[in-house]
């Protein structure tokens, strides 16, 4: 079936590379890709109000969030309390500048950019069409790093360790700041990546023949990573958002590759150096991502233990393994058709990397509420900043494998329409 020009009813599926033709979707519903269950597109009710409220609540959060004391800690009648800007300022004074501005760029800088982003272009504020541009490549790339939730996990584990010293509270910053995880989390969720590309600027024009079910490589077309145009395959800049791409990600596996072997070199010494120091009555007392587990499982804090024993040791593991998998077999050694497991394994990849941050923001809160004086201080130590840039090197590995690898071995489908899912 030969179609033209109709670029804005197909896309090109990001995952599989698969030519698939968009139904009409009704309010709520999305559409999938039929060979890899990717969700393509989503049709939300109030595409425009929906995001800019919760974008709106959630700034007003942050803001109360950052005003008033975030938790406090009283220990043999010492009371320590602190802000959530404290935290950053404690890294800077303890010369882990690094952990500092992690802290400042991933839990609140980049969620901040991202609200703002989304009221600027949901709302269509007149902006010149380049900075429009702009922002919205910005905003899509930098969704993905924005770690405010993690940062709370972390808070919870911090409580449950530091129960063992004295009483912890909270003060009127921390359920604002609940509230702000799930509203940033709730205004991302509402903006669809196509929906807002073609409110900026239609989608170019194809000035040639193509079908349905059909890879693009094979047709020589290409997808645009950033606005998810389709583009003919010679042609590198897309002319609607001005993103340089092509047709597969350029040495996507010698990139992740590099980007591994770095990680799992710094790896061995963020697991061997002391992640914290503690100075109990002027001893100190550094210890290991491990040693936390041990202690935390011998108190008898053993949901805690699982979470940062899965989170610290088990995942970046893991993940890593993971991604030598991927480019393994993208390299063509795994079986013919086994795309559909390694889709999967990619896709928990790309989840869980964010996650492994847990253990970094635990020591951040530790660090900022206990300074006690001459009764008792935690320090962070080498090991944080370099378990920091494992996980950040991963997130970046797992960004640079370009999974349409995985699915260049399989045959084509001829589906004439995308799956379409009910209700979000």
């Amino acid at each position: 079936m030969h179609e033209h020009h109709h670029a804005s009813e197909h896309m090109l599926c990001p995952q599989c590379d698969l030519m698939v033709k968009i139904p009409a979707l009704g309010s709520g519903r999305k559409a999938a890709c039929p060979r890899c269950g990717t969700t393509l597109t989503t049709q939300w009710d109030e595409p425009r109000q929906r995001p800019s409220a919760y974008a709106v609540v959630a700034l007003f959060m942050l803001l109360l969030a950052n005003l008033f004391p975030f938790v406090n800690m009283k220990v043999a009648g010492v009371t320590s309390e602190v802000h959530l800007l404290e935290i950053p300022g404690v890294m800077f004074s303890e010369d882990y500048a690094s952990l500092g501005t992690f802290f400042l760029l991933f839990v609140q800088c980049v969620p901040a950019f991202c609200l703002i982003a989304i009221l600027l272009l949901v709302n269509r504020v007149p902006l010149p069409a380049a900075v429009k541009r702009g922002i919205a490549r910005i905003f899509f790339d930098l969704k993905s790093w924005g770690m405010a939730e993690i940062f709370l996990a972390g808070v919870l584990v911090s409580f449950v360790k530091l129960m063992a010293y004295g009483d912890i509270g909270v003060g009127v910053s921390f359920p604002a700041w609940c509230f702000f995880c799930l509203l940033q989390l709730r205004a991302f969720q509402c903006v669809d990546r196509r929906w807002l590309w073609d409110d900026i600027a239609p989608a170019p024009r194809i000035e040639r023949a193509f079908h349905v079910g059909v890879t693009g490589i094979r047709q020589g077309l290409r997808s645009c990573p950033c606005c998810t145009a389709i583009l003919p395959a010679e042609q590198k800049v897309c002319p609607r958002c001005r993103a340089v791409g092509h047709v597969r990600r350029k040495n996507s596996l010698q990139w992740t590759m590099a980007l591994l072997v770095t990680a799992i070199l710094l790896y061995l010494p963020a697991n061997l150096l002391p992640i914290m120091i503690t100075s109990l009555l002027g001893d100190e007392m550094p210890s290991t991502i491990m040693a936390g587990v041990i202690l935390l499982w011998s108190d008898g804090s053993y949901p805690v233990a699982l979470v940062i024993f899965i989170a610290s040791i088990m995942v970046p593991t893991l993940k890593m393994i993971a991604i030598a998998w991927l480019c393994w077999d993208a390299k063509g050694h795994g079986k013919r058709r086994d795309s559909e497991r390694m889709h999967l394994i990619y896709e928990v990849v790309e989840f869980v990397g964010r996650w492994s941050m847990i253990d970094v923001f635990v020591i951040a809160v530790l660090s900022a509420l206990v300074r006690m004086g001459a009764l008792m201080n935690i320090y962070p130590a080498w090991g944080a900043v370099l378990f920091a840039m494992v996980v950040i090197i991963t997130m970046i590995a797992a960004m640079t494998f370009d999974p349409r690898l995985s699915w260049d071995r399989e045959p084509d489908v001829n589906h004439e329409e995308s799956s379409e899912h009910g209700k979000n």
